[in-house]
């Protein structure tokens, strides 16, 4: 008996069938399963992420390593280091030598220094890669790619983004239609607007310019510049992308080579320009057209052989290209004419206009060489004096006089040879290399001559913007950035000012109030001139300004010059004051004084330097703080005129204000009353100067005395998503936006603001930061503000490394301007603000009573 028929308590079931088997393996995996849920997990066991095979692969192979194990500098995977940002070749085959180059070098007539500036995608990369193919053995087009080499974009970056970045000079020996060479330092600057200091740069080491203009967007605007006229030969017509340039000289010489004929190619240039047309029948031009009609003289002999060339070539029609070709004395070989169009294009505009001999020619003929410009230029930027050797040599281009070198920051300084001493913000350096930049190589040289562009090795450390060279075994001197403010009152006088003579016979009393509002800009725009009739300036006042006549008919100078925007009142009585001794008070130093002091002393001197015979004139200089003698010959020739002396001296003193020496602006004063000494031994210059200055300064600091400082209206272009960075970037620099709207047609919006001249130093850097370049901004004078708080206030304590609260900056600017200036803190502003008023004051009083 089988005992799988019986249960365990003895009862029979019977044998197992299937369906009972299949649900007692169901049950089974069910309970296997119900366990597989339910067990526990220990944390060290659970699976968080998923490992670095099933992420990567089987085939990648993974390394873990302790974060501790490598220092912070060495990365766990080295990248791939490519050091070269930079293009460049060893030499390249020229036509001419470097030995012909740098004999040409040292002949200043036959140089001359170009700026070649121009917009954005203009065409200024693609001209100087004609220019260089006319003076290498190289093609600067590639016929494959139909791209231009770019020669002058030598770093990496600019040929990936086909954008010039960096202004790269190169020295190119051009010749002109007389087949004489000329080395033109030719400067290719940067187009874009964030790039603008560049082309400055380039500016500053160039006698002139060439502007770039693309016709076909025709956009960009010469400003105040001389005449642009092709007739006059300094105009080039150019492609680039056909490979030819030429001026309208140049194209009246190829008709005189054409048809062998001896006429004045000159005078046939002039007539090839405005409404001009060529007469067939009588060979004559005329300001008329034909009786039959007919084109404009320029459109008949200049732009319909161009249009033949090119139609011809690009419509592939080669019987009628060889015609108008051979038209043109010009035979192509059978491979050219095998050519793709561009290729062919090139080479037939190539070989009918030659060389660049027309743009040669309007270089020389209007741009000066170095040395015709030296004098210009060094009247620019030289600050010394004008009657030394230094400024001789300069100007004279003299190669054996002392070094002077203008240079610009750069891996190596550029700088511009020209043939003093404060010993701050200079340095001593060697000068180790000297080349000639030509883009992508240079040439070492061991000097430079007179109005050459060299590179120097070995000053560029030192250098933060520009720098002056000069051969005390190399000196540099490096100037900071400067601010000018203004001086200028807020409120009206109460009380009355005034100041004896040491003589005590004459006497000036004063007050000064703030100018109407817009009164100041309508002097330095010359809406009134002070040189206007007396009827003519009262109408002016009493009907713009509401001023009575008679203070309009009392205008005694506006200052500190002609235009300056401050106004010297008389505002006597006759009752009171005799207004002829008044006016009396005339100036007794001439021109001879001047002339005769030059004479006896040596460059250089100063005031208290001069012999005792002309003390009165030194008590005069002194008084004025004039330095040179081209200053006293300029207030000898102002004197020699019908002004007073009060009436010079507050010319002379608003230009420096008694806060910090800087101009006073928007300030009325009123001479209210004077005592004149009758004898003119009693009232020289000597006596009246001082008291006219002590007596404005004491009035100006009596009214509430504030600095001002200029404006900039800054016009920001942007995407829209970087708008939110500029206005976190204007905020942080005293800024005030004005207008935030989008430009029509684009995505870019247009911010506009204002911005203080102190912050925007370092403005346009921290707006690229903030918007990842790419915003970029213009900046344009408009106006004057005042400062915040108060520049008298000496409660303040500035703290080093600390910036100051806007309610102080007028403190603090006030007091680095005097510490930079060498001025006494207590000197001017304090004795006359605080220990004189005391002085003044109990007199004031006494003026009051009747």
């Amino acid at each position: 008996m089988d005992d799988n028929f019986y249960d365990e308590f003895g009862n029979y079931i019977g044998p197992a069938i299937e369906s009972d088997q299949e649900s007692e393996g169901e049950e089974e995996e069910a309970a296997n399963d119900i366990d597989m849920d339910i067990q526990i997990v220990l944390a060290e066991d659970k699976k968080y992420y998923p490992t670095a095979e099933e992420v990567y692969g089987e085939d990648v192979e993974t390394l873990v390593m302790d974060e501790d194990e490598l220092p912070l500098e060495q990365p766990i995977i080295k990248p791939d280091e490519n050091n070269k940002f930079e293009v460049g070749v060893k030499d390249s085959l020229t036509y001419v030598s470097t030995q012909f180059l740098i004999g040409l070098m040292s002949n200043p007539g036959l140089v001359r220094n170009v700026a070649l500036v121009g917009h954005l995608q203009h065409g200024k990369m693609v001209f100087m890669d004609m220019l260089v193919e006319q003076t290498r053995h190289m093609i600067t087009f590639d016929e494959n790619s139909e791209k231009h080499v770019r020669y002058t974009d030598t770093r990496i970056g600019e040929q990936e983004r086909r954008i010039s970045i960096k202004a790269v000079p190169m020295s190119l020996v051009l010749e002109d239609s007389n087949s004489k060479s000329y080395l033109c330092n030719i400067m290719d600057t940067p187009g874009h607007v964030n790039f603008s200091d560049e082309m400055t740069a380039a500016r500053r080491l160039a006698d002139g310019a060439v502007l770039i203009v693309d016709a076909a967007e025709a956009s960009t605007t010469t400003g105040n510049v001389p005449v642009i006229d092709p007739a006059a030969g300094n105009v080039c017509f150019a492609s680039a992308s056909a490979g030819w340039f030429s001026t309208l000289q140049s194209f009246a010489k190829l008709y005189v080579k054409l048809h062998g004929i001896p006429f004045d190619a000159e005078k046939f240039a002039s007539r090839l320009w405005g409404d001009i047309y060529y007469h067939p029948d009588t060979r004559a031009f005329k300001r008329k057209p034909p009786a039959g009609g007919g084109e404009l003289s320029f459109v008949e002999f200049v732009l319909e052989p161009l249009y033949n060339i090119y139609s011809q070539v690009i419509g592939e029609h080669r019987k009628s290209t060889e015609s108008t070709l051979t038209e043109l004395g010009v035979t192509l070989s059978n491979a050219a004419y095998k050519l793709n169009v561009r290729p062919l294009l090139r080479l037939a505009c190539s070989t009918v206009f030659g060389s660049a001999s027309g743009f040669t020619d309007m270089l020389v003929q209007h741009i000066p060489s170095p040395k015709d410009a030296a004098a210009k230029k060094v009247d620019h930027t030289y600050t010394g004096p004008k009657h030394s050797m230094i400024y001789k040599a300069i100007v004279d281009c003299d190669p054996s006089g002392p070094l002077m070198n203008s240079n610009r920051a750069d891996f190596e300084s550029t700088g511009r040879s020209y043939s003093p001493d404060d010993e701050e913000d200079m340095t001593v350096k060697v000068v180790t290399k000297l080349w000639i930049y030509q883009a992508r190589y240079r040439i070492l040289i061991s000097s430079a001559p007179p109005g050459s562009w060299v590179l120097i090795e070995g000053v560029d450390a030192s250098i933060m913007k520009t720098a002056t060279l000069y051969n005390m075994d190399i000196d540099e001197e490096v100037a900071d950035p400067v601010v000018s403010f203004c001086e200028t009152v807020v409120e009206s006088s109460s009380m009355k000012c005034f100041a004896e003579a040491p003589n005590k016979k004459n006497k000036i009393t004063m007050i000064a109030e703030p100018l109407e509002r817009g009164l100041a800009e309508a002097i330095e725009n010359g809406v009134v001139s002070i040189d206007w009739s007396q009827r003519q300036l009262g109408d002016f006042f009493k009907t713009k300004y509401d001023w009575d006549l008679l203070a309009a008919l009392s205008i005694w100078a506006f200052g500190p010059d002609k235009q300056g925007p401050n106004i010297l009142l008389d505002d006597t009585l006759p009752t009171e004051v005799d207004k002829g001794l008044l006016g009396s008070l005339i100036f007794h130093m001439t021109e001879e004084h001047v002339m005769m002091m030059k004479s006896e002393q040596v460059a250089g001197y100063t005031g208290a330097a001069v012999v005792l015979q002309h003390a009165r004139v030194v008590l005069l200089v002194c008084a004025l703080g004039v330095k040179s003698v081209d200053s006293l010959i300029a207030v000898a020739k102002l004197a020699s005129t019908s002004l007073g002396m009060p009436k010079l001296e507050f010319q002379w003193g608003a230009r420096e204000g008694p806060l910090c020496d800087e101009p006073i602006r928007n300030v009325k004063f009123k001479i209210v009353d004077t005592r004149i000494a009758s004898e003119p031994l009693l009232r020289g210059s000597g006596l009246i100067i001082p008291t006219a200055q002590r007596v404005a300064y004491s009035a100006f600091l009596m009214v509430t005395p504030r600095l001002m400082e200029p404006v900039y209206c800054v016009e920001i272009q942007t995407p829209i998503d970087c708008v939110s960075a500029i206005y976190m970037v204007l905020s942080r620099r005293r800024g005030h936006i004005t207008a935030d709207v989008p430009q029509p047609g684009t995505p870019a919006y247009i911010v506009k603001a204002f911005l203080p001249v102190i912050e925007s130093f370092g403005f346009e850097t921290d707006l690229r930061y903030h918007t990842q370049g790419q915003a970029f901004c213009l900046s344009v004078f408009n106006h004057w503000a005042m400062v915040p708080g108060d520049p008298l206030d000496k409660s303040i304590v500035l703290r080093p490394l600390e910036p100051a609260p806007i309610q102080h900056l007028a403190w603090e600017f006030m007091v680095k301007t005097r510490r930079r200036k060498i001025l006494l803190l207590y000197n001017s502003v304090y004795c006359l603000n605080m220990h004189s008023h005391t002085h003044y004051i109990s007199k004031m009083h006494r003026l009051k009573e009747p």
